[in-house]
């Protein structure tokens, strides 16, 4: 008799994925009398259910393989005992088989809000570990119900279909993180930690109001299934994933169309900027502007657009300000962003 659907659906997940990295990281040349390195993949848990379950198939998954598999949990220190609960996940990870394991505590900043600044300081504490470690890969354990509500929080920011393109499967430096999981629902991961026994930790502050993702999560998408009838959530997932395709062939665009719109000194160069499509142009100058030093995560589709307006609407207006210090101004037909 075989594993339970939930379980086998995860394992198979994670398979895949151990697969696709065992590919993009092929082992060194050894001499004949060595044995090359086994690649080390970690796993993000939190000792949620999404995570957890996670674990449980990477512990069973990556030995099959002839990969090492280990663990990484971060402290956020937010709640009163987080650093108790922390030691418990290392624990549970440890029961698993996972090597090496550890827990790493971050202190949070307050830049973009408490949920940014958690991200920011959690994704910084990975890539930390993964380098530490020299780890070829670190997996996340965002499921379907993550890339929906991601998709829905891009479109009420209206940042643009990059922003409804949700979370990649692969992403970071050299395909850092992977999402073994955005096929997948939160209930089946759930279910899987169930049948396995797997004791599971709901976060606080996922049931928090304070909190935009939580609200949505709580409210936002169960008043949109009322409305309009479950497939709201494998619907937004699937757009995910069109946008997503849709983005990666704009920006392959602009970054070919880039060096024909700058003259000799690699300024750029107004008239040109204006023939192009206004979502080619726009990426044009929203990485011009990241180059000058505004930040990514900072820079929004407003400034973009005041920006894009000293191109298509020139008025002989002044100076325009953009997060990281950074400023955009026109002058004798070339638009100039430079630190201010």
């Amino acid at each position: 008799m075989g594993p339970h659907p939930a379980v086998a659906a995860i394992r198979l997940a994670v398979r895949r994925v151990l697969h696709d990295i065992l590919n993009d990281h092929p082992a060194p040349e050894a001499s004949p009398h060595e044995r090359p390195p086994a690649p080390l993949v970690l796993v993000a848990c939190s000792g949620g259910a999404d995570s957890m379950a996670l674990a449980s198939a990477l512990a069973f998954e990556a030995p099959r393989l002839g990969i090492r598999a280990g663990g990484v949990t971060v402290d956020h220190g937010l709640q009163t005992g987080s650093d108790l609960r922390a030691a418990e996940v290392v624990l549970r990870l440890r029961e698993l088989g996972l090597d090496p394991v550890e827990c790493t505590p971050v202190t949070v900043g307050r830049d973009g809000g408490p949920e940014a600044a958690a991200r920011d300081a959690r994704y910084a504490a990975l890539d930390a570990a993964a380098e530490r470690h020299g780890a070829a890969a670190v997996l996340l354990g965002h499921t379907r119900d993550d890339q929906a509500e991601t998709v829905l929080l891009g479109l009420a920011r209206g940042s643009g279909i990059r922003s409804l393109s949700g979370m990649a499967a692969v992403s970071g430096a050299d395909g850092r993180y992977r999402r073994p999981f955005l096929q997948l629902d939160r209930q089946t991961a759930r279910k899987a930690c169930m049948v396995q026994s797997l004791p599971v930790w709901d976060d606080p502050h996922n049931a928090d109001p304070a909190y935009t993702r939580s609200r949505l999560r709580h409210e936002g998408l169960p008043a949109l299934e009322k409305a309009l009838g479950k497939g709201v959530v494998e619907a937004l997932a699937r757009t995910a994933q069109l946008s997503r395709d849709d983005a990666d062939a704009l920006d392959a665009w602009a970054g070919q169309a880039e060096s024909s719109v700058r003259d000799a000194t690699g300024l750029l160069e107004c008239a040109k900027l204006y023939a192009l499509p206004p979502a080619v142009r726009r990426r044009i100058l929203r990485r011009a502007a990241i180059e000058a030093g505004a930040p990514a995560g900072s820079l929004f589709a407003r400034h973009i657009e005041e920006v894009d307006r000293l191109i298509t609407g020139w008025r002989g207006q002044g100076v325009i300000n953009l997060p990281g210090k950074v400023v955009a101004q026109r002058q004798g037909g070339r638009l100039v962003i430079r630190q201010g």
